[in-house]
């Protein structure tokens, strides 16, 4: 299965939104070679802001930006565009609805050389939460590139988590993607695997092991955390024996908690017993690759295989 970078689609995503509407601004918290908006910088070097290590600054500029007519994209680690900035990102973008679209580089655990300080398990927590923003965690590169693309026609406030490493293509070039809307990547009668981001794989490749043990798994993509398709979910657990949710973050506050929420308010035949797989509230830690880290806080095909068994159980 071939690998492509989720960073790399941001960037150009982000240079063909800015070649096709002159309005499109970005800017950078002194990591623009890692985010890889610097793509954007080098074609327009007039609408990117390098506004170094001062993301409250960067988002107040954003801000400022959007109320003058542009499209305001701002990037950092996902640690530190959702934590650094929370304040300015709550009262000066989500309070007035502004349109400003915010990148999360590096989420999770995939910055697995620099450790806890700045691996971000709570991001998808801490923009959940804020009200008018839109949440979106992508599975792969294609993914990434289209919800770039719409976060640019969406109004409002966005906030994207990617992946830094080259991770397996599990969407099409061709597919199309619905914005607020999960996405069934293989159909099962037995039990549901929700999963988002990264995990949409560990989920796939769990899901052949399972079949290989009689065990029939459904593997359903959530990329849209924010608004949260809570009909769809439902709809993908209605007959299952259970379900489990998959995903690299805290489990306090994420999409696994999204999906609990869901299948309680929802009817009797879709409340099935459900486990969630996640950051289990700890930190990360540093490792040599990100494998490790993977393994460490359980978070592979074969964790994924054993949870569904406990399910089941």
């Amino acid at each position: 299965m071939s690998k492509m970078n989720m960073r790399k689609a941001y960037g150009e995503a982000l240079l063909e939104l800015g070649r096709a509407n002159e309005k499109v601004v970005a800017l950078e918290a002194d990591l623009g070679k890692s985010t890889m908006s610097n793509m954007f910088g080098g074609e327009f070097p007039e609408r990117y802001f390098q506004m170094g290590i001062a993301e409250a600054n960067m988002i107040s500029a954003a801000a400022g930006l959007a109320l003058t007519g542009h499209t305001a994209f701002a990037s950092t680690f996902a640690v530190f565009a959702s934590g650094r900035p929370y304040d300015q990102i709550r009262s000066s973008v989500a309070i007035p609805r502004l349109n400003v679209k915010i990148c999360g580089s590096s989420a999770g655990l995939s910055d697995f050389g620099d450790g806890k300080t700045h691996q971000s398990v709570d991001d998808i927590a801490i923009m959940r939460v804020l009200p008018n923003m839109k949440v979106f965690s992508p599975a792969d590169y294609y993914e990434t590139k289209k919800i770039v693309k719409a976060m640019a026609e969406i109004d409002g406030p966005c906030y994207i988590r990617v992946n830094r490493n080259d991770v397996p293509v599990v969407t099409g070039e061709d597919d199309v993607f619905e914005f607020g809307k999960v996405r069934e990547m293989k159909d099962g009668k037995d039990v549901v695997i929700f999963a988002t981001g990264f995990m949409v794989y560990q989920a796939l490749e769990a899901a052949k092991l399972l079949e290989a043990e009689g065990i029939s798994a459904k593997v359903v993509n959530i990329a849209t955390i924010k608004p949260f398709d809570a009909e769809g979910v439902r709809a993908a657990a209605k007959g299952m024996k259970a379900a489990v949710t998959v995903e690299e973050a805290s489990i306090i506050g994420g999409m696994g908690d999204a999906v609990l929420e869901a299948l309680a308010e929802g009817d009797a035949d879709s409340r099935v017993r459900t486990l969630r797989m996640g950051i289990m509230d700890c930190f990360g830690t540093s490792a040599q690759k990100y494998d490790e880290l993977l393994v460490e806080y359980h978070l592979t095909p074969a964790d994924i295989v054993a949870t569904v068994k406990k399910a089941l159980a």
